[in-house]
C-alpha cells in the first residue's frame, strides 16, 4: 500500500489517500473502511444523454465521486472490494443524493475521511504501508568481507544494509591481520541485523553462505551476545536458520529461500503465529482456567486488574457497524498496551481466525490468576445470553 497523503486533525478527524498495490492491500482496505466514513474515487457511471433530435442514449463515463459510506461488500477469493453509499459532493453527472456503487482497484488512488480516526485503524494504514512490518523472514547472505541484510516480504526482497570490509589473505605464520579484520566484518554484520531487523514481527532470520562462514558468524554473534549480555539476540536465538548459498550477494538469497528445509519453515509465519498463541490460550483454558478468559466482559475485567499477558482479538470485531462498540474494542487494545502486554489481531480469513471467532472473538491468557472472576463465570454468561 502506497501513502499519498495523510491529514488529520488534533481530534483525530481528517482523511488519508491510499493506493492499494497487491491484493493483499484490498484487505487491509476493508479493514480500514467504515459505515459512515466518505470515500473519494474514480469511478464508471452509466449516464443518459439526450440529443439535440431528442433521441435519448446512454454513455458510460468514467468521473469521481464523494459517497457516504453505507454497505461494504468485500470478495475474499478475487480480493474485490465494493463500496455503496450516496454522493455528497455536487458532480455533473450525478445527482446529490443518488446511489451509486465503487468499485476500488489495485493501482487506483482513492481517498478516505473520517469523523475519527482511532490507534487500530492508524496502526493498520502503518503496517500496510510499511514493507517491513509484512516482512516476517529476514536474512543475512554472507561470504568473507561482503554481506547482505534483508528482509523478505510476500511480494519483494528489501535490502536493509550492504556491509563490506576488505579481508587480506592469510599469510604463513602470520593469520593476526586476518583475523582482525575477520572480526571486524562479523561486529558490523551484528550491529546491522540489531539495527535493522524488528524480532517482533520476524519470525525467521536465514544466515546463508558457501562453506564455514555462517557457523563461524553465528558462533562469534552469539558468544559476543553472552560476553555483552544481549538478550535481544539471546531470546531470539532459535529464530536463526543457517542454510548455504553461493555467494554473499544478493541474487544468492533465491537459492537459501528454495532450500526444504527453509520452505516448511517459512510457511505462513504470520498465520502459524497465530495458531501457537490460541494454542497457548486452549492450553492455558485446560490446565490454569483461572489466567485464560474469553468473552468481552470477563476480558475487561481481567483489564482493569492489569492481569492480561496476551490479548487475541479478531480484526472482524473493529469492523462492527455499531460506533461505541467498536470504540469499546479499540479502548480494550490501547489498555492492554499501555500495560505492557501483548495484543495479536488476527485475521478472519485464517483458521486460526475462526476459530477465536467462535470463542466470540475475544480471548486472553493472563500474568496471573484472577480466580474470583472464574467464581462469576456463570452468572454473567446467562447475563450475556
Amino acid at each position: 500500500m502506497k501513502l499519498v497523503r495523510k491529514h488529520l486533525e488534533k481530534d483525530n478527524a481528517g482523511q488519508v489517500t491510499l493506493i492499494p498495490e497487491e491484493p493483499e492491500d484490498m484487505w487491509h482496505t476493508y479493514n480500514l473502511l467504515q459505515v459512515g466514513d466518505s470515500l473519494r474515487a474514480s469511478t464508471i457511471r452509466k449516464v443518459q444523454t439526450e440529443s439535440a433530435t431528442g433521441s435519448v442514449g446512454s454513455n458510460r463515463i468514467r468521473t469521481t465521486l464523494t459517497l457516504c459510506v453505507e454497505a461494504i461488500d468485500f470478495d475474499s477469493q478475487a480480493c474485490q472490494l465494493r463500496v455503496k453509499g450516496t454522493n455528497i459532493q455536487e458532480n455533473e453527472y450525478v445527482k446529490m443524493g443518488a446511489y451509486h456503487t465503487i468499485e476500488l482497484e489495485p493501482n487506483r488512488q482513492f481517498t478516505l475521511a473520517k469523523k475519527q480516526w482511532d490507534s487500530v485503524v492508524l496502526e493498520r494504514i502503518e503496517q500496510a504501508c510499511d514493507p517491513a512490518w509484512s516482512a516476517d523472514v529476514a536474512a543475512v547472505v554472507m561470504q568473507e568481507g561482503l554481506a547482505h541484510v534483508c528482509l523478505v516480504t510476500p511480494s519483494m526482497t528489501l535490502t536493509r544494509a550492504k556491509v563490506e570490509v576488505n579481508i587480506p589473505r592469510k599469510r604463513k605464520g602470520n593469520c593476526s591481520q586476518h583475523d582482525r579484520a575477520l572480526e571486524r566484518f562479523y561486529e558490523q554484520v551484528v550491529q546491522a541485523i540489531q539495527r535493522h531487523i524488528n524480532f517482533e514481527v520476524v519470525k525467521c532470520v536465514l544466515v546463508a553462505s558457501p562453506g564455514f562462514v555462517r557457523e563461524q558468524f553465528c558462533d562469534y554473534m552469539f558468544q559476543l551476545a553472552v560476553k555483552t549480555d544481549n538478550k535481544l539476540l539471546l531470546e531470539n536465538r532459535s529464530k536463526f536458520l543457517q542454510v548455504h548459498s553461493s555467494s554473499g550477494h544478493k541474487y544468492a538469497l533465491k537459492e537459501a529461500l528454495c532450500d526444504p528445509a527453509v520452505s516448511s519453515r517459512l510457511s505462513d509465519t504470520k498465520a502459524a503465529a497465530e495458531v501457537k498463541a490460541l494454542d497457548d490460550f486452549y492450553k492455558m483454558l485446560q490446565h490454569e482456567p483461572d489466567r485464560a478468559f474469553y468473552g468481552l466482559k470477563h476480558v475487561e475485567k481481567a483489564n482493569e486488574a492489569m492481569a492480561i499477558d496476551t490479548l487475541l482479538i479478531s480484526d472482524e470485531l473493529f469492523r462492527h457497524q455499531d460506533v461505541a462498540t467498536r470504540t469499546r474494542y479499540v479502548k480494550l487494545v490501547d489498555s492492554v498496551r499501555e500495560n505492557m502486554g501483548t495484543v495479536r489481531i488476527f485475521s478472519s480469513l485464517h483458521v486460526s481466525g475462526e476459530q477465536l471467532g467462535k470463542l466470540t472473538g475475544v480471548a486472553a491468557i493472563l500474568r496471573f490468576p484472577v480466580a474470583e472472576l472464574s467464581d462469576q463465570e456463570d452468572e454473567s454468561s446467562s447475563e450475556e445470553d
